[in-house]
């Protein structure tokens, strides 16, 4: 049957067998209400560490405070008292070690683990302080001393994706990641062409960098500048997201502008363009031409297509920007390259926005027929952008930019 000290050490995962718990109490200090265990650390030693002597002897003990990791919410610590010996040969001293904590260090490798999974979770340092019952500059030395903050991989993955965030005093910083197996590659502090061709040239050799075969990038025309030098024998895919978001806002800007010339607000055309905006980014295939539902702001019952060719119906110039945009969704989502090449063939400019967003196709035409060729995206390093800003959010930003980048670091681990 297993004792009480066993139950404990068994609750708390403390496997080393030379520790025996003798009491268990509480007690609070600074209002706030603990857990101690009261334990010993002892076993027989044939030889000194120094000289290899046998005359070995026990020579009183030294209290060690261990911090454990916290049992439901209370912080847990363990008054930990050492057998000391004495060589009688080499008057050298020494004390019992545990795998429980390195030696000379008071807080478990339990509690450096507990403190690592909350940062995890993009808390701050004195959240975890406080849930885990050590102070914060412990848990800043535990987070960030002999932490390096730039990841180097050995070598460089065929896919790569890169993007931007933004970092500390407002600047952006350079995000790279293995675009297939979402492993983070580098982080640079900022997001200049010569910082970032600087860190590849300098870190990997030409052979090295023309096994990479593709990079998944959105519409930033600065990094297109130098990825053909770089990598010589990779691909340029063009984020989909970004494309469609590009010609989203162009349709936008053209609903906006038809809305400015209608002066009646309560006319059926305004409704239709200043309340249900979102219908209009719809694929057609996705309007629902029968089933009959409430549409607010036009107060009426209708199906979704009636209300789409309500808005079209009278703004030609907006409906020849519509049917643009369609053509844009519909060559991204069934990766149709013909439907491409057919709408630069056939584009006439209008004077609107989306002049611009075809511009900006035909500029960069071949990445964009990648795209529909090949299924990477940035949509991995957007989701990684996205918990990094959460990280900001809760953390209430950061100062330092090396421990900016190590907290990502960890939330990426």
């Amino acid at each position: 049957m297993m004792s009480q000290t066993d139950s404990i050490l068994n609750l708390l995962n403390i496997q080393d067998p030379n520790i025996k718990i003798s009491a268990c109490t509480d007690f609070s200090q600074a209002g706030v209400h603990e857990k101690l265990l009261s334990a010993t650390l002892t076993y027989p030693v044939e030889r000194c560490v120094n000289c290899g002597s046998t005359n070995i002897v026990q020579n009183g003990t030294r209290l060690t405070k261990m911090r454990l990791p916290s049992l439901g919410e209370q912080p847990l610590r363990m008054n930990l008292r050492k057998q000391r010996y004495l060589c009688r040969t080499c008057h050298h001293t020494f004390s019992a070690q545990t795998q429980l904590a390195p030696p000379r260090h008071s807080i478990t490798r339990q509690a450096v683990h507990e403190i690592a999974t909350l940062a995890k979770n993009s808390l701050t340092v004195k959240t975890i302080s406080q849930t885990v019952g050590i102070s914060a500059s412990s848990v800043q030395r535990i987070l960030y001393k002999d932490q390096r903050a730039l990841v180097t991989p050995k070598e460089l993955p065929t896919a790569l994706s890169f993007d931007e965030f933004r970092s500390t005093k407002n600047c952006f910083s350079f995000i790279c990641i293995d675009a297939k197996t979402h492993d983070l590659v580098t982080l640079l502090p900022d997001r200049l062409s010569q910082t970032i061709r600087e860190y590849f040239t300098n870190t990997y050799t030409l052979s090295e960098r023309q096994k990479v075969q593709l990079v998944t990038m959105d519409l930033n025309a600065q990094y297109q500048t130098f990825v053909r030098r770089l990598f010589p024998n990779a691909l340029i895919v063009f984020d989909r997201f970004h494309i469609v978001q590009l010609a989203g806002r162009a349709l936008d800007h053209e609903r906006l502008r038809v809305l400015k010339g209608i002066n009646d607000h309560h006319d059926r055309n305004y409704k239709v363009l200043k309340s249900n905006w979102r219908l209009f980014h719809l694929a057609e295939n996705q309007l629902e031409t029968s089933q009959v539902k409430y549409y607010r702001g036009l107060n009426e019952y209708t199906t979704a297509q009636n209300v789409v060719d309500l808005g079209l119906k009278n703004f030609p110039q907006f409906a020849e920007n519509y049917q643009t945009y369609q053509t844009i969704l519909t060559f991204i989502r069934n990766r149709d390259r013909a439907t491409l090449q057919q709408l630069v063939m056939n584009y006439r400019p209008n004077g609107t926005e989306m002049d611009t967003v075809m511009r900006t196709i035909q500029k960069n035409y071949l990445g964009i027929r990648n795209a529909c060729l090949y299924d990477y995206s940035n949509g991995p390093l957007e989701g990684i952008n996205r918990k990094i800003k959460e990280l900001k959010r809760s953390c209430y930003g950061f100062s330092n930019l090396r421990h900016f980048f190590i907290r990502i670091k960890l939330i990426h681990a």
